[in-house]
């Protein structure tokens, strides 16, 4: 048996998976790659430790579907959901769902790496949930409550015009206070704060 990290690659475009697994195979890791989240399912039924890279949009049964379904089977394996469309409602859903990460097509090898080692982390330290949840509330508890409202906005998955207007405040107003989140979270990404939200249990508004 391989001593490589394992990634299990889930893309309905042959292109991508191609790609994706030239790309991490030539970075040490150990690719297998399934055509569809249908084929995944019936041949991965316990799915040997690794990341599960997953694109969201696929015919049949789509990423979403996919990790519900892993949910549902107790499988707790690290999931970075691929996108190719920019949605970020979407993505939220994922991560709420439990995804490490989201990644929206075409990835920069840096970003997919990153992603890949928080995922490798996570699964490494999958008995310190409780421990990251407290790191993540001391976090959100810094911020003041309009940075509180503006990351709950983002939680719901809304873009900054929609929160501009459900707070009464500016777009240009919110794009200030989500900078400071970021800043105040050390956050590069959107997905990486959206992260820190769900372990601290942050929810939208009703």
């Amino acid at each position: 048996m391989s001593d490589k990290r394992l990634i299990h690659l889930i893309d309905d475009e042959e292109s991508v998976r191609r790609s994706a697994s030239f790309l991490l195979k030539t970075s040490g890791f150990e690719v297998r790659a399934y055509p569809s989240g249908v084929v995944f399912l019936k041949e991965a039924r316990h799915p040997d430790p690794g990341c599960i890279l997953l694109d969201i949009r696929m015919p049949e049964i789509d990423g979403l579907e996919v990790q519900r379904e892993l949910n549902a089977r107790g499988v707790a394996l690290p999931v970075i959901v691929l996108t190719g469309h920019g949605d970020v409602a979407t993505a939220v859903t994922a991560m709420k769902q439990g995804a490490v990460d989201f990644l929206e097509k075409p990835f920069e090898k840096s970003a997919l790496l990153a992603a890949l080692e928080r995922g490798f982390e996570r699964l490494a330290r999958s008995g310190d949930a409780e421990v990251e949840g407290q790191e993540a509330q001391v976090r959100v508890a810094a911020l003041t409550p309009r940075e509180r409202d503006v990351l709950r906005g983002l939680v719901a998955g809304h873009p900054n015009k929609t929160i501009a207007y459900d707070l009464g405040i500016s777009p240009r107003t919110v794009e200030v206070h989500r900078a400071n989140v970021m800043t105040k979270l050390e956050v590069r990404s959107l997905s990486e704060a959206l992260r820190i939200a769900f372990a601290a249990g942050l929810h939208a508004k009703d």
